[in-house]
Order: C-alpha cells, then structure tokens, then sequence
C-alpha cells in the first residue's frame, strides 16, 4: 500500500485530496496545524497528525512516524499555505516573513526532511502546491506572489538535481478553486494591514474585501480539478514536472509566454 504525508488537510483542496485518496486504497497522513481539526479529521476516519510545517521537530517526528509504521515514504503532497493580500507598500516586513515561513520555509523544510528518506530508498514523489501566482503576479497580492514565485525557482532547481533519480517533483499551478482561501485570505488581511492610513482604502473596500465566489463563476473550480493532477503525479510512470489546472491557470500562463511584460501588465492591471 503506497503511502503519502498530506499537509494542511482542515479543509480545501488538502482535506478533499486526503480522502479522496483514502478512499482509492493509499494509506494517507493527513496533517494538519490545530488539534480541533485533527479531532474532526480522525472522527471521520483519516489517520491524522497534529503538524506545524514550521516547526522543524515536528517535521522530523512525523516523519519517523511514518517510517517506522511502513518502513517507507513514497509521496509528500505540501499544501500548506495560506494568503496575505495586500498592498506591497502596506506589508511590513514582518508580515511577509510570515506568509514565508509557511508558504515557503515550511514547504521547503518538509521536502529537505523528506528527501534523506527518499534517497535511501530510492524512489519517491514530491507535489509542491504552487499557484497561477507563482507564474504571474496580481495586484495586492505581492506576499503571495513573492512565496509562490520562490516555490517555482526552488522546485525547477531541484528536478534538475534529482534528473538521474527515480525521485520526481511535480509543481501544480492551481487556479481558482472554491474553498476557505478567500475567506482566511481576508481574516489575514484584517489582523496585519492598516487599511484606514493606505492609499489603496477605498480599493480594498472595493475590490479586495468584497470578493465573492460564485458555483456559476467560468473561471472558479471545485478541488477535483486538482486532485486529478496529483493522481498523475502518484501514479504516471514519469509524471508532469507542471500541471496546470482551471481556465485562469491555462489563459493566463499562456499569455505569460507569448506576451510582452508591458502588454500583459496591462492586461493584469484590470483583474
């Protein structure tokens, strides 16, 4: 029985992925940060680890758990992350260090850990969550951006370093998925930018915090679009090192390469 450490399972696109594949026969750790989800998660019936992925010693001890219950890890699925809208001007430093030490640091630590076992025993499968907004860039949204920009050097560096290895990485560009994101996204708005003193006040009142989705949006997809991309990354002999997923990802992504900078800052201007 294939086995996979899932990160950030309370709910989305982690919690959907989790028993999605439960459910076709993989053993699955489903992982998340506070203790009531973990409650929940085992009451309907995941096998489910409390796991802060930014701290390091967690990390290390899930990870034993692991080996020590199957003597092997053969997938890591990092979805763990979260968004800080805002503009780059009205985020501190601090902040962003914040929206870095999940997004990115966590991802990053957990792949590290996970990497030693995979090396020994020489095979293994590594899915990073990026995002649409690690290939182009939106307004307001310069945290998340600048995490999921660095989530896509750090993996492209890494396949070619694990080239001659059975051990793959797949990067997956999620485009708009109905879930928590949005929600969450403005609760974290709310604790760290000062948006009475911004210059952008009425926008966020306009544009940020008002955002709805909706079930008829051509653009907004349900997490199956997602979970299909990393059944083919667990199980395709070589799998994708990109997967693109939704409309937005493909339009937008397309348009990335055939577009001047100048011309697609425009277009993504009035997104």
């Amino acid at each position: 029985m294939r086995n996979i450490l899932i990160t950030g399972c309370s709910s989305g696109i982690g919690y959907d992925t989790a028993f999605y594949l439960h459910n076709r026969g993989y053993k699955v750790y489903a992982t998340a940060r506070n203790k009531t989800d973990i409650d929940r998660l085992k009451k309907e019936g995941l096998d489910s680890y409390l796991l802060d992925v930014t701290d390091s010693s967690a990390i290390e001890r899930m990870l034993k758990i692991i080996i020590k219950n199957d003597g092997e890890l053969y997938a890591v699925f990092n979805n763990a992350g979260f968004g800080q809208p805002g503009a780059v001007e009205d985020i501190t430093t601090d902040v962003l260090k914040e929206q870095f030490e999940t997004n990115f640091f966590g991802l990053h630590e957990l792949t590290y850990q996970s990497l030693k076992f995979m090396r020994n025993q020489g095979y293994g499968r590594i899915i990073q969550h990026s995002s649409i907004l690690g290939l182009i860039s939106l307004r307001f949204r310069g945290a998340y951006n600048a995490s999921k920009y660095a989530i896509e050097g750090l993996c492209d560096t890494l396949r070619l370093e694990l080239m001659d290895t059975d051990i793959f990485v797949s990067t997956i560009n999620t485009g708009p998925v109905r879930s928590d994101f949005r929600k969450n996204a403005i609760i974290k708005f709310k604790q760290n930018i000062v948006s009475d003193r911004s210059i952008f006040k009425k926008e966020y009142e306009d544009e940020l915090l008002t955002v709805k989705e909706k079930d008829s949006d051509i653009f907004t997809k349900g997490s199956d679009v997602v979970i299909k991309n990393i059944i083919d990354a667990l199980e395709s002999k070589k799998p994708q090192p990109r997967y693109y997923n939704t409309l937005a990802t493909y339009l937008l992504g397309g348009l990335k390469r055939i577009l001047s900078t100048a011309i697609l800052d425009k277009i993504l201007r009035k997104i």
